[in-house]
This record gives C-alpha cells, structure tokens and sequence, in this order.
C-alpha cells in the first residue's frame, strides 16, 4: 500500500524506520518518497512513542497541540518562537494506539500529522500561538494542504480546557476574516499524542536542501518569519 505522497507503508520499512525525502513527482502535486540511513534514529524513536498520551508538562510550562498539515512543516514554524521550548511532531485524533507513520499515511487510522508544543505562558501566549497557527497554513483547505492530500493533513486545533476551546472558535472566527473561503479546521477536545519517529525531528533544520523542504517547507517558514518577527527567538537576541 502507498500513501498519498507515494511513501510505501511496507512492513520492511515498518520495523526498521527510515529518513524519508519527500520528492515532487508530478503536476498533480503528489510527492514520492525516497529513503535515505535506514534504522538511524529508530532506538531513541520507540523510547519517545511509549510515552504517548501521559507525557507530562514540566512546571511553569504549557501546551498546545495543532495539526495543520505536513508536520515537518508546523514543526519549523513554531520552533523559532520565544517561550517554545520544545516542538514534538507526531500522531493524534485516530483510533489505534502507537500508529506508525506508514500506517496514519494511509490515512485509515484517523490521525493528524501534528505538533505537541511546550510554552510558556509568561513569554508567549495561547493566543499569540493560535494566530500563528491560523495564519501559517491555509486553513479553508478540506483534509489537505497543498501538494499533501489525506484526512492526515486535515486542520484542527485540540483544546484541553474551555479556556482553550474559547479561544480557538475566536480566533477561528477571526481567521475567516483573513483567508477566502470558509475555514474548516476541526476544534475537538485533546486526546492521546503519539510522538513521532525520531527520524521526523527537526526534519527542515537537518535537511534544508531536501527538494520538499527547499520548495514546500522553506517558504512557509520564511513567510512566518517576516510576519511574526516580533515573536520569534532571535528578536530578544
């Protein structure tokens, strides 16, 4: 079986995680893959997934967790801004425990590509967070984002309190205002986070010249650069 970006989901590639590059195919959008140091990452990447949906939030800190397409993408943006300690990649809104990548792109398990970010509160705002996120992907795109295409690439913000859930039918409001079309991103309650396989990680920083990154990944994050340059890490320098 393949993916919708034409990553085989093979059981090879199951028990020994690959680096994935995602590579433009065709002028239909869709992305292949290719694979590069097989088994590289997997020891550190199954420690991290046993953890999922317990993890706990060191004192002081908060979190938010968006799903707003690639996550390699979401990933890049959120991890230049001041207050975000860590951006996690990985896996939530499905129905099977500990899904593997190959198997949430098939896009049968229900989950999104999602970020897990720890913050804090005091040097950013859950607010500050959700007009990031609305304007850093197009979120009037149906179970899709550009070239990937999947209920996996689906747009959704999962709340954990009121607070929250308040918030981001406010900003989502707001959001309509700044994009054309009726925006659909899903606000549901949070559930279980499966980090990701290691090897996702960082993705966009170990790999800016990777084709997908270098044509989908890098102008995304140059975008929220500019926008949000007030926010970002590098303008308390």
């Amino acid at each position: 079986m393949r993916d919708p970006r034409g990553a085989a989901a093979d059981e090879s590639s199951r028990e020994e995680p690959t680096l994935l590059t995602r590579v433009a195919s065709d002028r239909s959008g869709r992305v292949r893959f290719t694979s590069l140091n097989p088994g590289t990452y997997r020891v550190r990447a199954e420690k991290e997934r046993t953890m999922a949906g317990g993890q706990r939030v060191p004192d002081g800190l908060a979190e938010a967790t968006f799903a707003g397409g690639c996550f390699w993408c979401v990933e890049a943006v959120f991890k230049d801004l001041k207050g975000v300690h860590a951006v996690i990649p990985g896996y939530t809104g499905g129905h099977k425990p500990n899904p593997t990548y190959q198997e949430v792109c098939t896009g049968t398990t229900g989950h999104a590509e999602a970020v897990r970010i720890l913050y804090d509160p005091r040097e950013i705002s859950y607010r500050q967070l959700l007009e990031v996120f609305f304007t850093t992907h197009d979120p009037t795109q149906l179970n899709r984002q550009g070239p990937d295409i999947g209920t996996q690439y689906r747009s959704a913000v999962f709340v954990r309190t009121p607070e929250e859930r308040a918030l981001a039918e406010e900003m989502k409001k707001r959001a309509a205002e700044w994009w054309d079309g009726p925006v659909v991103t899903e606000i549901v309650d949070a559930g279980p986070f499966w980090p990701a396989e290691d090897y996702h990680r960082d993705y966009f920083a170990r790999n800016p010249d990777q084709p997908y990154c270098a044509g989908v990944v890098a102008p995304k994050v140059a975008k929220a650069r500019s926008r949000w340059a007030h926010l970002l890490k590098s303008a308390d320098a």
